[in-house]
């Protein structure tokens, strides 16, 4: 695979800026996402230029952002999640049992988990997307997960950086 993305295991992309816990975070989140009928993308560039941790898509199209905050400092240093409000119809928090959970923002989802699996403490209040961004949005979960699919098969192939 080209540029600075790596597989890791089945499910996830790390590109080495993600500590253990987030990548363990990420991990149980997704299962749990799994169990819920949802599939998952991680490190999903974002038309806005940011990038999603998880971005989980169900069968019916409701698109959910996941932020993985590993520690208090990792919340504080990051604000730029309020702007994943513009790219899905629920915005989650998943954190671990060592952070307070008390610091997230009481209008979105929380999830606690670890590297083994993850439960919803609070449900994130729905802002349902418009179609032309639902669209966008889909077609760009598609299209990365092709990508990555493609160059586990092929890691030599033409395609450039992996998003």
């Amino acid at each position: 695979m080209s540029g600075l993305l790596k597989p890791v295991g089945e499910i996830a992309v790390v590109d080495g800026r993600q500590s253990e816990t987030a990548l363990a975070v990420a991990r149980g989140t997704m299962r749990l996402l799994r169990s819920l009928g949802r599939c998952c993308v991680s490190e999903l560039p974002l038309p806005s230029g940011r990038r999603a941790d998880l971005v989980a898509l169900d069968g019916g199209g409701e698109i959910w952002i996941v932020e993985i905050k590993s520690s208090i400092a990792d919340f504080r240093a990051d604000q730029k999640w309020p702007d994943y409000r513009l790219h899905c119809d629920r915005l989650f928090f998943a954190t671990t049992l060592d952070v307070p959970l008390a610091i997230f923002p009481a209008d979105a989802g929380l999830i606690v988990a670890d590297g083994f699996g993850a439960q919803v403490v609070c449900d994130a209040p729905e802002h349902r997307l418009a179609a032309a961004t639902r669209k966008s949005m889909m077609l760009r979960v598609a299209q990365c997960a092709a990508l990555r699919l493609q160059s586990l098969i092929d890691p030599h192939g033409p395609y450039g950086e992996i998003v």
